[in-house]
């Protein structure tokens, strides 16, 4: 097997779960060349970095006509998807229209990845079930990136002057229900603040959708000599900065990132399941709210667990 494309949208928690996945086949087959159609913010923490040879974008207006019926193929695409041995894709086609395109393009073994995640089994398991049909199992369900030379020529610039030990905090997530309320987190950065000991300097991370929350901790931390603001950084930067921290967040897509990167994690869930959705990673440990309500988590328990 030569050539392998991997179609994967959606978010990057959604995406990090399929690495355990695309490990196994990149381990299966080391000298196929694997492409990524995907969103290239997300899925440059694989591209060149171990998993993928490249990437290409998912929106791309021509790969629509994939989602009609009979439709008229673009000659390119055709050709794209054609030169493929191997098509796994993630996509939501419950009539297998895009699939049977695909196929009309001449793809040769086409593998449907489920589009969504049903309860009960861990996601990570779900999503790389479909390479049992070309004899992968894939048994190691810890996502695992791979910050290049550059990400830790930039880690080391953004932390030159932060003593450690570092904690890095994402007091945000794609949804209200599943973020701890955030004069909590308040509370939790200054007691770390006064435990200087455990903790010498505190890095807030934060994405494009975390305004607000960032806008406040900015107005009462970024005076701090201790504290650092890490504001929609370049994925594999980031994943180099939290590789060297302990990352207290949320059931989201930094999260993953960040056990990812391998940092001890204490991850806060309430009303999702973390048998399904938390990073498969040894040092992962959940806080699971009481009721599933993060209203009802309270500081003492968080900073318990972080021995502050």
């Amino acid at each position: 097997m030569k050539q392998i494309l991997v179609i994967r949208g959606g978010a990057l928690g959604d995406f990090i779960l399929t690495l355990p996945a695309l490990k196994a086949l990149r381990h299966a087959h080391p000298r196929a060349r694997i492409e990524i159609l995907g969103y290239p913010h997300i899925a440059t923490v694989a591209d060149r970095r171990f998993y993928a040879d490249a990437v290409r974008s998912i929106e791309y207006a021509a790969l629509s006509r994939f989602f009609a019926r009979d439709a008229e193929l673009p000659l390119d695409l055709r050709d794209y998807f054609g030169g493929f041995d191997l098509i796994l894709s993630y996509l939501y086609d419950p009539d297998q229209i895009f699939e049977n395109n695909l196929r009309r393009s001449g793809a040769q073994k086409f593998l449907r990845g489920p589009a969504r995640i049903i309860p009960g089994t861990p996601a990570a398991r779900q999503l790389a079930q479909p390479l049992q049909e070309v004899g992968i199992n894939v048994t190691d369900l810890a996502a695992k990136v791979f910050p290049s030379d550059k990400d830790r020529e930039f880690a080391h610039r953004f932390l030159e002057d932060c003593e450690p030990p570092i904690l890095a905090l994402h007091p945000a997530s794609g949804s209200e229900k599943k973020n701890w309320p955030i004069e909590n987190w308040i509370e939790l950065a200054k007691a770390s603040l006064n435990a200087e000991a455990l903790f010498r300097t505190i890095i807030f991370v934060s994405g494009e959708a975390d305004e607000n929350e960032m806008a406040r901790l900015r107005t009462l931390f970024e005076r701090e000599a201790q504290v650092r603001f890490a504001h929609q950084s370049p994925l594999p930067q980031l994943a180099a900065v939290l590789e060297q921290s302990t990352f207290i967040g949320h059931d989201s897509g930094i999260s993953h990132l960040a056990a990812a990167a391998g940092a001890r994690c204490f991850l806060l869930f309430g009303p999702t399941d973390p048998k399904v959705w938390a990073p498969q990673n040894k040092d992962v440990r959940v806080l699971l709210a009481p009721n599933c309500d993060l209203t009802q988590l309270d500081i003492a328990t968080v900073c318990n667990a972080i021995s502050l």
